[in-house]
């Protein structure tokens, strides 16, 4: 049996057990992809990311559900910078990181006695949903009449690939009954995709919009406390669907994971670069224990 030290760290919440937890192990370097695998299951948490060495950017970080690897996630990301930061492994404040999804750049700087990290996203792209409306409305515990009609159902991703599904009323929120099995008889055109409800009524007055995010059934997983990644799309889909006159750059402040008593924020930084819009994000994260697993 081999002892595995895993640090779980809350991600976009300076509050221990708020925030969505991400397990990090920065001594990826000595288990096998089926151990990273083994471990994530072990550990339980939505994400649990590996640090490895990497001979093109400063780290290589790969990313496992319970059930599989993914190419990108944000708050294991910033769980993952904390980490590093915290145990003395980060010797500059401007980086890059090796992921599946592309080499991404990141910043840490120091705000009001916080760590604020900022985190570079892959280019946005967005495919039509041509689904069943109705069927998918019902797949979260919804009708058809509570997602709304003026904004598009689509596929976004900024690293990967989630359902952006517009919902009218913030009340329509605590109502929702994931029925997970169901997304990829749903999710036609990508059946591994997550799915994720936006919608433009908050909690929290200065925020801009507010969502859940519910997990691919591939994943192991029901739902993500607070996803990085898909507040990236959130972002791009905000400028190019809501307000396509919104002056940039600009940061929007997405609020999620109050219905599982997970709140926290990702300020999703906007821009254009070349014609082509230019996401990334930003957050706190925050160390809450060690964990010590074994695993053959």
């Amino acid at each position: 049996m081999v002892k595995v030290n895993i640090k779980h760290i809350d991600a976009f919440s300076s509050t221990p057990e708020k925030g969505n937890p991400a397990g990090v192990v920065l001594n990826g370097e000595d288990y096998t992809e089926k151990q990273m695998l083994a471990i994530a299951a072990a550990v339980g948490f939505n994400e649990t990311a590996f640090v490895v060495p990497s001979n093109v950017a400063d780290f290589h970080i790969r990313y496992f559900t319970p059930g599989h690897e993914n190419n990108l996630c944000g708050h294991a990301t910033m769980g993952t910078v904390y980490a590093l930061k915290m145990n003395g492994l980060l010797e500059k404040s401007t980086f890059t990181i090796e992921t599946k999804a592309g080499i991404l750049p990141i910043q840490i700087r120091e705000e009001n006695n916080q760590i604020l990290i900022t985190m570079q996203h892959a280019k946005p792209q967005f495919q039509s949903f041509g689904g069943s409306k109705s069927d998918l409305a019902a797949s979260i515990g919804l009708r058809e009449e509570d997602l709304h009609s003026e904004y598009p159902i689509v596929y976004g991703s900024t690293g990967i690939w989630t359902l952006i599904i517009p919902v009218k009323e913030l009340s329509s929120f605590s109502k929702m009954t994931p029925n997970t099995k169901e997304f990829p008889k749903v999710l036609l055109e990508m059946p591994e995709a997550s799915v994720h409800p936006i919608c433009f009524e908050v909690r929290d007055h200065g925020n801009d919009m507010h969502a859940r995010h519910f997990s691919s059934p591939h994943s192991g997983t029901i739902e993500d406390a607070i996803t990085g990644t898909a507040s990236g799309v959130m972002g791009a889909y905000y400028k190019k669907y809501v307000n396509q006159y919104i002056n940039l750059p600009t940061t929007l402040i997405v609020e999620q994971g109050h219905e599982i008593n997970k709140d926290g924020q990702v300020y999703v930084h906007v821009n254009e670069e070349n014609e082509q819009l230019d996401i990334s994000i930003s957050g706190t994260a925050v160390f809450v224990k060690n964990i010590e697993i074994e695993i053959e």
